[in-house]
């Protein structure tokens, strides 16, 4: 009977192990009595915010993405690399760094897991309402030419729908957030389970003396 076969890990190798991510072959027991090797990229793990103002306007950033070699239209988003760090709270230092706003309200609009066929990256996206300004942050890198623009709700989900959002995270919390909006859908308290949030790569840089 299909559906019932314990996917069991016969060994596994570490092919590289950097600042961001680890890349690990497995070898994984097959039905039949087989053995495959499984590649799997392992990550930190993030978060993103769709903060929601009083206008029903969102806050959009612009920012550069080396691997696609243009800008993307994003949410306000961060990996969850700090130490002992809630990712609610993680979420809330993201949305001060990169928009220099801050939320008295927080709740949860999905979880998403990103690509696994091949890594075990995910993501919580919040919905952050309540906002305020914060004093201008300092940035660096890739962020010291970001900008970040106000955005209609609704207009960001046709930018989604156009093509012209193509950030997976930022589709996903536009349109979970439209549903939440309009009534259809309810969002999630911030202590919900994440059952998916990564913790391999976390325990690897703990390991190798890089978490407290």
């Amino acid at each position: 009977m299909s559906g019932g076969h314990e996917f069991t890990v016969a060994g596994s190798a570490v092919r590289y192990d950097g600042a961001i991510l680890a890349l690990r072959v497995d070898d994984v027991q097959m039905p039949g009595g087989g053995v495959k090797q499984r590649e799997v990229v392992e990550h930190d793990g993030a978060v993103a915010v769709v903060a929601l103002d009083d206008q029903g306007r969102i806050a959009l950033i612009e920012q550069y993405r080396h691997p696609l070699g243009r800008r993307l239209w994003e949410l306000p988003a961060g990996l969850l690399d700090a130490p002992g760090e809630d990712p609610v709270d993680a979420a809330a230092r993201e949305l001060a760094e990169e928009v220099d706003l801050a939320a008295d309200r927080w709740e949860v609009l999905v979880d998403l897991a990103v690509s696994p066929g091949f890594t075990d990256e995910a993501l919580r996206v919040y919905l952050a309402r309540g906002l305020r300004a914060l004093p201008a942050a300092e940035r660096a890198d890739e962020e010291a030419d970001l900008r970040w623009s106000w955005v209609a709700l609704d207009e960001a989900a046709a930018m989604a729908l156009r093509g012209d959002i193509v950030n997976a995270t930022a589709v996903a919390g536009i349109l979970a957030a439209t549903r939440v909006v309009d009534g259809t859908a309810t969002a999630r308290p911030v202590d919900a389970p994440w059952t998916d949030r990564p913790r391999a790569f976390d325990r690897r840089k703990a390991a190798r003396g890089e978490r407290d």
